[in-house]
């Protein structure tokens, strides 16, 4: 792999991981992984990047778990009667730069002892870290943020999705002194030309 693998992780669930990955994958010609997905296997986020992407470059590389119910992946995967294991999760084989997307926030369980950010670690990725605005938000993105650098897991920049809030977004990039990579607008319905156009919020 020429380049380090980008994590796409977000401050809670329902952010605007896909989206942006989708985005981020048609931007830069790159790769996409989820090494997790939990429950709607009958449309993942596998499935929903590739119907997004234009491009007959990147490589949609298969989960390493599959989970059948739609909870955090432990919970899931007790569920299921199985135990995610840290050591098979292993990083796609390309020469591509790779997109990473993850499931839930930072501090989403994996197993009893494995949280996404030790996966995040595990796989030496640098993160973009996706933020929305809501009342909360800013306590949310502060310690998503912090949570990183304790890690010592470079972070190479935050996207904000939807409606803007210019005080809060001030805030955050002011304190948490994170890279600001660009903002996306509302998409109401998100189809392939949505995402074309999307592209040239990112600065990347």
């Amino acid at each position: 792999m020429t380049n380090r693998p980008i994590f796409i992780t977000g401050i809670g669930t329902g952010i605007g991981k896909t989206l942006v990955s989708a985005i981020l994958v048609e931007k830069l010609k790159a790769d996409y992984w989820k090494p997790i997905q939990s429950g709607d296997l009958h449309e993942t986020d596998t499935m929903r990047v590739q119907q997004l992407v234009t491009n007959n470059i990147s490589t949609f590389h298969p989960e390493a778990y599959k989970l059948t119910q739609p909870f955090s992946p432990h919970k899931s995967a007790a569920l299921d009667g199985i135990t995610i294991e840290r050591e098979k999760i292993i990083l796609p084989q390309t020469e591509n730069q790779l997109i990473i997307e993850g499931a839930g926030g930072l501090m989403v369980p994996l197993a009893d002892d494995f949280l996404i950010i030790d996966l995040i670690k595990q796989l030496n990725a640098e993160v973009i870290l996706v933020s929305q605005f809501y009342l909360g938000s800013i306590n949310h993105t502060l310690l998503s943020i912090m949570a990183l650098k304790q890690y010592k897991i470079p972070i190479k920049g935050i996207i904000f999705n939807g409606d803007e809030d210019i005080d809060a977004k001030e805030f955050i990039l002011k304190h948490s002194k994170v890279p600001f990579l660009g903002s996306i607008p509302i998409l109401n319905k998100v189809n392939r030309n949505d995402i074309i156009s999307s592209v040239k919020y990112i600065a990347l």
